[in-house]
């Protein structure tokens, strides 16, 4: 079975979600990117033991930033699944997509700054959910 979601979600895998930093999030913001999202282990069993709880604190504090310059903090989330869940995968790209076409271009571009183009970008770990 084929995952279909959104084509315009640019996924980039990294080994753990735990290893995505504030500040990759917020250079794709700053590339014109309107929204971000990560996919995770499902709370408590991270491979990496407690990754996807750095991520979720990270996404937090990405969310007060984004509040305070003005993007607003409804353009990231976190999502947990396990790696068997795809078809929650695609959901959860359906869902932020539609989230992120209700917000609006990022500000950031009225601004000037950024690229041309909606995208959201999904930070998937590596056990991201296969084909089932």
């Amino acid at each position: 079975m084929r995952l279909n979601y959104p084509t315009n979600v640019k996924i980039v895998k990294v080994p753990c979600t735990g290893r995505v930093d504030i500040l990759l999030i917020l250079k794709a913001f700053e590339s014109g990117v309107d929204g971000v999202y990560l996919a995770g282990c499902l709370e408590g069993e991270c491979h990496f033991l407690r990754g996807n709880l750095r991520a979720k604190k990270r996404v937090q504090y990405v969310k007060t930033l984004l509040d305070e310059v003005g993007l607003g903090s409804g353009r990231v989330e976190m999502y947990n699944m396990s790696s068997a869940q795809g078809q929650r995968f695609a959901e959860a790209a359906r869902e932020m997509t539609e989230k992120i076409r209700g917000l609006g271009p990022s500000p950031a571009k009225r601004r000037g700054q950024g690229v041309q183009g909606s995208r959201s970008q999904a930070n998937s770990s590596d056990n991201k959910p296969s084909n089932p």
